[in-house]
């Protein structure tokens, strides 16, 4: 099928996953789906692997825990932030490196201090690399940590391969 995307999400400075000035980072960028799903692509490096040519499992579960517990801005426009509570996977098959892969997230529960969200990561053919299940605590970033939005370049950073429309099975 095929979305249009919404919005795209701010990055930050330094985080691992989404941190544009991180070198050893995955630079992600995030997408709102009109499905209110999140859509992350990212391209993983030599730097990121486990086994030669594979990504680190640890980095796959990152990606995923990322992008669920930024799916709840989708509604609240980044006004709530989630704090993992707990987190697991399942590894259906190896990630490639040095290829454009996606990470597609929802929240499946929600009450008035908690959220739950699951999703895939998916290979170029589509097909589910890993799965993720996370339940999340409602947290204002004043509360989680010493953010400054202008230290940390939180914003949109806009480029030439941002998509209008994705397709997803």
């Amino acid at each position: 099928m095929h979305y249009h995307v919404k919005r795209k999400q701010p990055n930050s400075k330094m985080c691992f996953v989404c941190g544009m000035k991180n070198s050893f980072g995955l630079q992600t960028f995030f997408y709102e789906l009109e499905n209110n799903e999140l859509l992350a692509i990212f391209k993983p490096g030599e730097e990121h692997q486990s086994y030669p040519g594979r990504l680190h499992g640890g980095i796959a579960a990152a990606i995923l825990d990322e992008t669920i517990g930024r799916a709840i801005m989708i509604p609240y426009e980044e006004a709530v932030w989630g704090v993992t509570l707990e987190f697991t996977s399942r590894y259906k098959q190896p990630i490639p490196l040095n290829q454009d892969i996606r990470a597609r997230c929802r929240i499946v529960k929600e009450s008035s201090r908690v959220f739950e969200g699951s999703g895939e990561i998916l290979l170029p053919d589509g097909s589910v690399a890993v799965e993720g299940f996370g339940k999340y605590l409602k947290m204002p970033i004043e509360k989680i940590a010493d953010f400054d939005t202008t230290e940390q370049e939180w914003r949109v950073v806009e480029s030439s391969k941002d998509p209008a429309m994705v397709e997803l099975a």
